[in-house]
């Protein structure tokens, strides 16, 4: 199923498992995570090639029978442990590509299988545990006709969006919450993102990012007034000090909190602003692209949450790990800026914009399923249910 290339990064990953202790495991995982992470981006050119390529593959599995589910007495098998049901779960990512089809068959989780479930689960979006948990196993019983579906339904939205790309761009890729900045068709840069509720979802978008705000302060849209800010008032009437949020009259006068009635909507017709600092929302720095949605992408001061599996927690905008690092990259050919002069900026606390020579294009979307030159097929959950409404044309901007 995969290249040889990866099947060898694999055979590495099960000696040095072999070896023993938790480094190796950890240094098993950067070997999977070699064998993903590779210079092509998600949407791409070589992007709808890989997924035709991925689409014959699961194609000839279709036609060979597809896959057995995992049985329910798999639950909980990790390495070390010699059951009858570790026979089945080899059979399964055998049929997968995630485990060589030439090992011998047997009850013992060895090694092996302990790097194919992990490549199994990298591949999917999982926390790499090496455990076949409650999550892997409904992925793992996912039928092979249903993967098909969702690779053609993703090749026609990757043949929608080609023609949108320029040299140099970034994509904001939803069900990953990831973002890739790309230049001449190689990532350069790649980070993990923190993406929009399922009820308050990021929009599908294009767009050129033109300008960068260090330190920026933070207005607070009505939407977030009524629904969140609110409620958190009721709670708490200290809310608004304690995260330094000012409210303004329409005379641009500040407003005292206790004079604002929060039983009601009242709130809404006032301005409120979030001063620059450590708690502001924006965190150092907010990368403005035009667009009819009002979001954009920008710093946090909740950086713990970008190491949860699933981040699906903002109210549309998108949160950036590493922001420092893409803010570089967006200003290379800006005069003399360079990632100490970003992080100085960030440390001075003092607001600044700074506008792009040449703005650059940014694509927010949604691809479920892609494939890398390597072989190795990437999938991921319907979070917002595109895939299930058939939904192919994303950009409506």
């Amino acid at each position: 199923m995969f290249g040889r290339k990866v099947l060898k990064a694999i055979a590495l990953t099960a000696t040095l498992l072999s070896a023993g202790g938790a480094a190796t495991s950890a240094l098993a995982n950067d070997v999977i995570a070699e064998s993903l992470n590779t210079i092509e981006p998600i949407l791409s050119y070589d992007t709808a090639y890989n997924l035709q390529l991925a689409i014959q593959k699961y194609e000839a599995i279709q036609k060979a029978g597809g896959w057995e589910p995992v049985s329910r007495g798999s639950y909980g098998l990790k390495l070390g442990e010699e059951r009858g049901h570790v026979r089945g779960l080899r059979r399964r990512l055998m049929a997968s590509g995630d485990l060589d089809p030439n090992l011998r068959l047997s009850d013992e989780f060895d090694e092996e299988v302990d790097v194919a479930l992990r490549l199994f689960q990298a591949r999917h979006g999982l926390r790499q545990t090496g455990v076949l948990d409650q999550e892997t196993m409904i992925t793992l019983n996912v039928p092979v006709e249903e993967k098909l579906a969702q690779l053609h339904l993703n090749l026609q939205r990757v043949h929608g969006l080609v023609a949108l790309l320029s040299d140099r761009y970034i994509v904001v890729n939803i069900p990953a919450a990831s973002i890739e900045a790309v230049n001449m068709g190689t990532v350069e840069r790649r980070h993990t993102a923190i993406v929009g509720r399922i009820d308050r979802q990021t929009p599908i978008l294009q767009s050129k990012v033109h300008e960068i705000n260090f330190n920026p302060y933070w207005h607070v849209p009505k939407s977030i007034i009524r629904r969140d800010i609110i409620k958190y008032m009721n709670q708490d009437p200290e809310y608004l000090t304690k995260f330094r949020i000012k409210i303004y009259d329409g005379n641009g006068e500040v407003l005292d909190p206790s004079l604002v009635d929060w039983s009601t909507d009242e709130a809404v017709q006032y301005l409120f602003r979030q001063e620059p600092g450590a708690e502001n929302s924006m965190g150092h720095v907010k990368i403005n692209f035009h667009n009819k949605h009002s979001v954009y992408l920008h710093d946090t001061p909740q950086k713990s949450l970008f190491g949860q599996n699933r981040r699906f927690h903002s109210s549309g905008c998108v949160r950036v790990d590493d922001v420092d690092q893409l803010v570089t990259w967006l200003l290379e050919g800006n005069g003399d800026w360079t990632h100490d002069g970003v992080k100085a900026s960030f440390a001075s606390g003092e607001r600044q914009d700074v506008r792009l020579k040449s703005p650059v294009p940014i694509i927010t979307t949604y691809i479920t399923a892609w494939a890398n030159r390597q072989g190795v097929v990437s999938f991921r959950e319907d979070i917002y249910q595109f895939d299930k409404q058939g939904r192919v044309a994303l950009i409506e901007d």
